[in-house]
C-alpha cells in the first residue's frame, strides 16, 4: 500500500465513525496490505483526530489471550490508541447511535505516574512507573463490516487493527489499587448482561500476567518511536470473550475485592 492509501483508508473508517456506515474489508480492497500498512492507516485516523483537536489518554492492547490469537491465525498481540472522548464514567449511559455495533470486554487497566518507553523495557519498569491499578470495561465497536456479504469473508486483524484496533470507549471503576496489591494472575470478573452471567475469566489469560501485557506494548511502541507518557491509561487486554450490547444493555463487571463497573447502552 502507498501512503496515499493509507489517508484514504483512514479518511474512510472516520467517515464511517461519523456516519455510522461501515466500510467494507480493507483486507479484501488490498490483498498486499500487512501489519505495517495496518499501523499506518491507525496512525493516520491518530494524526487526523489529533489535528481534530483530540488528545491521547491512553492505548489498548488487544489479542492477548491464545483463544483470539488462535481465532484469528496470529501469534502477537495488537495495540490501538485511546482518545479523550472515548472515556465514560463508571455508571454512565451511552447514547443511543453512539456506536454502530458495540460490545464490550473487562479488562485490569493500568494508570501511569511516570514515562517509560524503550525496546528494553522490563516488568520492574512498569511496575515501577505504575500509579494504580482498576478495574474497567472496554467498549468496541467497527467501523469495517465484520463480514464481506459477497464473499463471506471475515475480518482480519489487519482490518481490526486499521481500525484503532476496533477501540471506542473505555469505563474506569471507581476502585484504585497500588499494582503489589493483587496478583494480577488471579484478579478476575465475573460480567453480566441485563443480570444474566455472560463471561467469566481471569487476568492470567492475558499473556500470563497482565503486566507483561503493557510490557509487550512499551517495546512495540518504541519500534514507532513512542513513549507511555505520565498519567495515561493503558488497557491490559480482555480475559473474556467479547460481549453484544444492542440498545437496552445493561452490563455490571463484577471483579470481586478488586471492584466492579457498570454501564448501560441506551
Amino acid at each position: 500500500m502507498t501512503p496515499d492509501c493509507h489517508k484514504t483508508a483512514a479518511k474512510d473508517l472516520l467517515r464511517a465513525e461519523q456516519t455510522g456506515q461501515q466500510i467494507g474489508l480493507l483486507s479484501k480492497r488490498h490483498p498486499e496490505m500487512d501489519m505495517d500498512d495496518a499501523y499506518a492507516i491507525q496512525n493516520a485516523i491518530y494524526h487526523a483526530k489529533l489535528s481534530a483537536g483530540r488528545s491521547v489518554v491512553g492505548w489498548k492492547i488487544g489479542l492477548t489471550s491464545k483463544a483470539m490469537q488462535y481465532a484469528l491465525n496470529i501469534d502477537i498481540p495488537d495495540s490501538g490508541i485511546l482518545f479523550d472522548d472515548m472515556v465514560f464514567d463508571h455508571g454512565a449511559r451511552v447514547p443511543k447511535g453512539r456506536f454502530i455495533q458495540p460490545r464490550i470486554e473487562a479488562e485490569i487497566a493500568f494508570v501511569m505516574k511516570t514515562g517509560i518507553g524503550g525496546a528494553d523495557v522490563t516488568r520492574d519498569d512498569v511496575i515501577a512507573a505504575t500509579d494504580y491499578v482498576a478495574p474497567s470495561i472496554e467498549i468496541l465497536d467497527t467501523r469495517i463490516l465484520r463480514a464481506d456479504p459477497e464473499t463471506g469473508q471475515t475480518r482480519s486483524v489487519l482490518d481490526t487493527i486499521s481500525d484503532n484496533a476496533a477501540n471506542a470507549g473505555v469505563v474506569l471503576g471507581p476502585q484504585r489499587h497500588p499494582i503489589d496489591k493483587f496478583d494480577l494472575r488471579w484478579v478476575g470478573a465475573i460480567t453480566l448482561r441485563n443480570g444474566e452471567v455472560e463471561e467469566t475469566g481471569l487476568g492470567a489469560g492475558v499473556l500470563n500476567d497482565p503486566v507483561e501485557s503493557v510490557v509487550w506494548l512499551a517495546r512495540r511502541m518504541a519500534q514507532y518511536g513512542q513513549n507511555i507518557e505520565p498519567g495515561q491509561i493503558i488497557l491490559s487486554g480482555s480475559f473474556i470473550r467479547p460481549v453484544e450490547c444492542p440498545s437496552g444493555t445493561e452490563i455490571h463487571a463484577d471483579f470481586g475485592a478488586f471492584g466492579a463497573v457498570d454501564i448501560t447502552f441506551a
